[in-house]
């Protein structure tokens, strides 16, 4: 069903024609929502804001992450899942797209807070008075940010919807979204500014702050590298480790439920894109490389002509000057697919998908 994947949407670009017609009329009208998201949504139409904000920047984290891989987190700009039917299937990918997701509303709500956009929060009023780290007394000053409200409210927001389904992949969804919350959290840090004579730093102010975006997507992505598979348990309130001989714990671990698909071939079926005219890389044996890449196939070699700056000079006072160059370089792009190929993918998974059932 498609039902997992509707959520999303409310987090792109929808949310922006709120100011122009209105909150109740948009949350009315967005597909997916259950009556608990599309309260919040009408209650806080700024936050949806920035939620729609916080979309653009957690996709194009996605995309950075997984841009030398066969998925790449393309989206489609017609479909509601955002991502295709990729997002549909219960995969590794799916996970992160949920984590990710997770992450970027709490970081993007967070941020708003801290920049007096919300009218609902502001900076975190608990952080008051003196504390201490490794390197003695300070004073909290300046704005700490809101990051347990901007947590609070993903939760709320995000999970409504899983939480009133109880099957394998609500339960990987809540799993995956905790994780993306938490990533956000783990990275926050203590800024400090020094007071005192001659920059002794005698008294210290100090407040906590988020970190870039780019290390909760460099985190959760090697998640996704190690993600575990599951099945839910007997009683359907959770998950069982589908290899026995497993140890660990998965609190903090993303989980999936089916395996990936191999992206190589595009399938409007299974929602992949496949790899023809890819660029990868001759030299290297990863995920990268074209004999990965390219699945296989072989790849064209193009001669590209690159223009860039260079000879950059510094010229007082205040411009930096460069000369236009000019060079040649070789790219390789990944080679089409034949027909055949695309027919046995397609049948091979028919027989995939009999053997799993």
């Amino acid at each position: 069903t498609t039902r997992m994947g509707q959520p999303l949407l409310c987090w792109l670009c929808v949310c922006r024609y709120i100011g122009a017609l209105g909150a109740r009329v948009i949350c009315d009208n967005i597909p997916g929502l259950v009556n608990k998201q599309r309260q919040l949504c009408q209650k806080h139409p700024d936050l949806m804001q920035s939620i729609s904000d916080g979309a653009k920047e957690w996709i194009k984290e996605c995309q950075h992450q997984f841009r030398q891989q066969r998925w790449n987190c393309s989206t489609m700009d017609r479909d509601h899942t955002v991502f295709g039917r990729v997002i549909l299937r219960s995969s590794q990918e799916a996970a992160f797209v949920y984590a990710i997701s997770s992450a970027g509303v709490v970081y993007a709500i967070t941020r708003a807070c801290s920049q007096g956009e919300l009218k609902i929060c502001s900076c975190d009023s608990h952080k008051r008075g003196l504390g201490s780290d490794s390197n003695g007394e300070f004073e909290w000053g300046g704005c700490s940010d809101n990051i347990n409200f901007g947590i609070k409210f993903a939760k709320a927001f995000v999970d409504a919807r899983e939480k009133m389904v109880k099957d394998a992949r609500a339960l990987m969804n809540l799993h995956n979204n905790r994780c993306g919350r938490m990533a956000v959290k783990r990275f926050m840090k203590l800024k400090c500014k020094c007071h005192g004579v001659s920059g002794s730093c005698s008294l210290r102010t100090c407040w906590l702050a988020m970190s870039d975006f780019r290390l909760t997507g460099d985190y959760l992505h090697k998640k996704y590298n190690n993600a575990i598979e599951v099945t839910m348990n007997q009683d359907g309130t959770g998950f069982m480790v589908a290899d026995k001989d497993f140890k660990g714990s998965t609190k903090n671990e993303l989980v999936y439920v089916e395996s990936s698909p191999d992206y190589c071939i595009k399938d409007p079926k299974k929602g992949t894109l496949g790899t023809d005219g890819r660029e990868c890389n001759k030299f290297s044996r990863g995920v990268d490389g074209c004999e990965v890449m390219c699945c296989g196939r072989g790849y064209d070699t193009m001669r590209v002509k690159r223009v860039t700056s260079c000879d950059c000079k510094f010229k007082w006072c205040c411009s930096v000057e460069c000369r236009v160059c000019e060079d040649v370089a070789d790219v390789h792009i990944c080679k089409p697919s034949t027909q055949p190929e695309q027919k046995l993918s397609r049948r091979l998974g028919q027989i995939q998908a009999r053997l799993t059932h």
